[in-house]
């Protein structure tokens, strides 16, 4: 960790000296292109299959039903992760990469493994039950990773800890089970068209229930096993090689696992499902949902701690750090500026936020030595994006402190004039 970040370049020269001219292949916009090329034939083979096995009418229906807990489990994690919130494409990706390139690969691999084991065994019903409690599962979950793998090595500044890792693979996991639901509900549509069976005793309604109503988390909540694996090595300083590999493979193996005791649980009799339910997915569910939010009240307390620094230096106002470690207190502020200043003044308190939070995490890596070689540099630029939207963030963040009596605690220390511990020398260019 640097003791003290260097000083900005002169006006008119780059700050890393001459720029390397890139190749043609290592250009922002061609990886975009490839990506956003790759996703789109994915969605349109998934299309074409799903629909071919359901009919167009099944697909429709599927479509409509299968909509409905996207938006909730979606805003869910987009709760939990509003202390330090990620760029909204980052999402995106998460979820077309679930609903596109990871069903086509469960659907392909899927179908490919059981009709090979049926024709190696002549045993069409054990290559179903092999197919559904030990293919569908590694397949799965590995195709759902890969989202998390990309996001962590291509996004690392994005991905800081534990609720990053939730944050993207439950919004991947999302994503793979809404294209998943449209498969079960178009086909179970079609099975009632066949038999004749309307209303609440329709196979379609059944399929809703179980998939819908009683088990919208079931992916989300496999897939945030790997998710949590990554954000532990997240956190894991670079010199951690071995540690940093095997987590994301232990909670890969986890979510498999889970995966597989879920998708097994018809075979426990015929009451399993219930009972696996009950005993298992429900009490899983209800222990991360509790470490998703004591972790995000634990970032909430790194804010609080770290950015009193930044106050003694003059980048912030003596309050702001304990207004910045409160989701209230953060929403007074934007609320406060969007009524006096408009939405831009709403927003530009809101990346105010964004990136002072930003800008406590990096400290806190840094102080625990697991910064990186940009340390300074990534200090420095969060620190003048902070600078330029001064101006509405301090009255709003002062707002914010006064209707919720933040009043700053002072941290003994022996300099003169200050309440709080100085990290380095006081750095401020733009302070006389």
């Amino acid at each position: 960790m640097a003791t003290s970040p260097p000083p900005p370049a002169p006006p008119g020269f780059p700050a890393g000296g001459a720029r390397r001219h890139a190749h043609w292949w290592q250009r922002k916009w061609v990886r975009y292109a490839a990506l956003t090329t790759l996703l789109a034939l994915s969605g349109l083979v998934i299309l074409a299959l799903v629909r071919k096995q359901t009919g167009t009418e099944g697909f429709l229906v599927g479509l409509g039903l299968a909509i409905f807990p996207v938006p909730l489990l979606v805003a869910a994690f987009r709760w939990l992760d509003r202390v330090d919130p990620g760029p909204w494409r980052n999402l995106l990706f998460s979820f077309a990469w679930g609903a596109c390139a990871a069903a086509l690969i469960a659907i392909v691999a899927n179908s490919f493994a059981t009709q090979w084991i049926a024709t190696a065994t002549a045993d069409p019903s054990h290559a179903d039950t092999l197919g559904a409690t030990v293919i569908a599962p590694i397949v799965e979950e590995s195709a759902k990773a890969a989202a998390v793998l990309l996001v962590f090595l291509f996004r690392r500044r994005d991905f800081t800890g534990i609720v990053d890792g939730v944050v993207i693979a439950g919004v991947t996991a999302t994503g793979f089970a809404f294209t998943e639901n449209i498969l079960y509900l178009g086909t179970a549509f079609g099975t009632d068209q066949l038999t004749g069976d309307t209303g609440l005793f329709s196979v379609t309604a059944a399929t809703f229930f179980v998939r819908v109503i009683m088990s919208p988390f079931a992916h989300p909540l496999f897939t945030v096993l790997t998710g949590i694996g990554f954000g532990i090595a997240a956190l894991s300083a670079d010199r951690h090689q071995v540690r940093r590999v095997v987590l994301p493979i232990t909670g890969l193996l986890l979510a498999m696992g889970m995966h597989a005791m879920w998708n097994g649980s018809s075979a426990f009799g015929e009451y399993g499902f219930f009972a696996v339910y009950a005993a298992f997915m429900v009490p899983s569910f209800g222990l991360l949902t509790w470490l998703a939010v004591w972790t995000r009240q634990r970032e909430l307390g790194t804010v609080r701690t770290e950015l009193p620094s930044y106050a003694v230096a003059g980048w912030l106002a003596a309050p702001e750090p304990f207004v910045l470690g409160s989701m209230k207190a953060r929403r007074l502020a934007r609320e406060y500026a969007t009524h006096h200043g408009g939405r831009d003044a709403g927003r530009a308190v809101a990346e105010y936020e964004a990136y002072a939070t930003s800008l406590a995490f990096l400290r806190h890596r840094g102080r625990r030595g697991r910064a990186g070689a940009d340390f300074a540099v990534r200090e420095r630029e969060l620190l003048h994006e902070l600078w330029a939207r001064r101006e509405p963030a301090r009255p709003a963040l002062a707002y914010a402190a006064r209707a919720t009596s933040a009043v700053p605690v002072p941290v003994p220390w022996a300099g003169p004039g200050y309440g709080y511990p100085p990290p380095y020398p006081a750095y401020n260019p733009y302070r006389s």
